[in-house]
């Protein structure tokens, strides 16, 4: 029964305090939000700097992957690899002057 009466009494010690003084709990209650937002954005702040370095690293890679494509493609289209492929799958040659036809047009 003491511990019933002693927390009432507890309870009703705090409520009046919270009475007298009610500037001194809304600063403390401003201060407990204020802290809690500054945990909430240096959270936000460092998911954002996480995701903005992933975004850098794909960007790096797809650079590197650009480029690799950018060289395969000028190997690729190279006029004398076009040529040997043309001769050997094709038998297609290039002809000699002789078996050259001149077309005019009037």
């Amino acid at each position: 029964m003491t511990d019933v009466k002693t927390n009432f009494n507890l309870a009703s010690l705090i409520a009046t305090e919270i009475a007298r003084h009610p500037l001194r709990v809304l600063l403390f209650m401003g201060v407990i939000i204020s802290a809690a937002a500054v945990i909430l954005s240096t959270h936000h702040n460092r998911q954002m700097a996480i995701a903005l370095e992933q975004l850098i690293q794909e960007k790096d890679e797809l650079d590197v992957e650009w480029r690799h494509l950018i060289l395969e493609q000028s190997a690729l289209t190279e006029h004398n690899r076009i040529e040997d492929m043309v001769e050997q799958h094709l038998n297609m040659h290039r002809p000699t002057p002789e078996q050259e036809v001149v077309v005019r047009i009037k």
